[in-house]
């Protein structure tokens, strides 16, 4: 049990995390790889090398040191994170490697200000997160197994249909070798696959949304090809998904988790916008709604590079116009509208453009695609009036963004 003099010694770190939180985690993960290399193997290298994974540790760190008196109010933050974690197979054990590693960065980092006293409070205080973090983990785990379906760690499935659907973003239809069902899933969730990638010798898994409505039988992904002449290990996952994964080639899939869900318990409108391939965890969202029947109104706001980049953009035009299911908004930020069908929007994606009939109070909205992206919609819709606690949104990539 953390004592109260432990805890006042973990919020006097607080400036000093404020001030050099990153360092610490950059100097905490190079740490821990070199002690433990079979790591390599269960986090993402690709987070590593662009600095998201440390900038997203570091702000978790100073969190639970700024609110160490009451933890509790930081549980949103711990189910966000152990949704990754369990999509990820993190295991009580990890924490164990984590801590001693985590332990010894502050010890190296601080120096001399890392007193014994500090040391011996964040080592309880550390055990009292593990706790707290592989608790809520363990519960997460037994939700998985008890799904019809479900599965915890990884199984192996096959790809049995590749479809391009545009210039850059390619979908696989993945079915579970066994035969068996897969669980259902709340549409916006993700699932990670695992490929060996010959480049690091390294098993490196991956994070895609779930871009079809539950349908008991198969997943999609739908993967944006990475053209960067020298792509991060992200990159490189996606490339080899595209470039050497086939129908009837094998890989491994952990179960579908994410908070970053639709919210279904009420007839709000709802209003999609979504930037390039961040349109995939919200098309998993309209297609359950319209294959439920949902009588909500449906807007869809998407922004691509251009016509041949834009994927999914049939199925989108026979929903809003042969089944008037739905409004769609659609822009091209390096198109230009040549004829007088009002197509489409030339540019970046601007609600303002749009009037403000989408501003009305008790409408969802659902954003997703890279953190400006993000930033700017929220931020405009903030500035409308619309409430924090109607606006959701998901970046594809480690949380860095603190919005709400």
């Amino acid at each position: 049990m953390i004592t109260q003099a432990q805890k006042d010694l973990v919020k006097a770190t607080v400036p000093v995390l404020r001030e050099n939180g990153v360092l610490l985690t950059t100097h905490f993960y190079k740490r821990m790889f070199v002690h433990n290399p079979e790591l390599k193997n269960v986090f993402n290298m690709g987070n590593q090398q662009n600095g998201r994974q440390q900038t997203a540790l570091a702000m978790a760190v100073l969190a639970y040191a700024e609110h160490i008196e009451n933890p509790g109010v930081l549980m949103p933050v711990v189910n966000g994170i152990g949704q990754k974690h369990v999509s990820l197979d993190i295991r009580p054990e990890h924490y164990a490697i984590v801590g001693e590693h985590l332990l010894a960065s502050i010890s190296e980092v601080l120096g001399e200000t890392a007193t014994p006293e500090i040391i011996d409070a964040w080592e309880v205080a550390y055990t009292q997160l593990a706790q707290i973090m592989s608790g809520h983990e363990t519960k997460l785990y037994r939700q998985q197994v008890e799904k019809k379906g479900g599965w915890t760690g990884w199984r192996p499935f096959v790809v049995r249909e590749k479809i391009q659907e545009s210039a850059e973003i390619t979908s696989f239809h993945l079915y579970p070798t066994d035969g068996g069902a897969v669980a259902d899933f709340i549409p916006g969730q993700f699932i990670s696959v695992r490929l060996f990638l010959p480049e690091l010798n390294l098993l490196q898994p991956r994070q895609y949304s779930i871009s079809n409505a539950p349908n008991g039988l198969y997943y999609r992904i739908s993967v944006k090809k990475e053209v960067s002449g020298n792509p991060n290990p992200d990159g490189m996952i996606s490339n080899r998904l595209h470039n050497f994964i086939n129908p009837g080639d094998l890989i491994d899939v952990s179960a579908p988790t994410g908070t970053f869900v639709l919210k279904n318990e009420n007839d709000n409108p709802v209003v999609f916008i979504s930037g390039g391939v961040g349109q995939t965890p919200l098309i998993s969202m309209l297609e359950q709604l319209i294959k439920t029947g949902s009588k909500k109104p449906k807007t869809w706001i998407h922004g691509a590079r251009n016509k041949d980049v834009h994927a999914f953009k049939e199925m989108i035009e026979y929903w809003a116009d042969d089944e008037k299911a739905i409004k769609k908004h659609i822009f091209y930020s390096t198109e230009v509208q040549n004829s007088i069908a009002n197509e489409f929007y030339t540019g970046w994606v601007e609600l303002d453009v749009l009037g403000n009939e989408l501003m009305t109070e008790h409408t969802d909205y659902y954003i997703c695609g890279p953190a400006p992206f993000i930033s700017k919609h929220y931020n405009n819709l903030v500035s409308k009036g619309i409430s924090k606690d109607y606006i959701h949104f998901e970046e594809f990539a480690p949380q860095t963004l603190s919005l709400n």
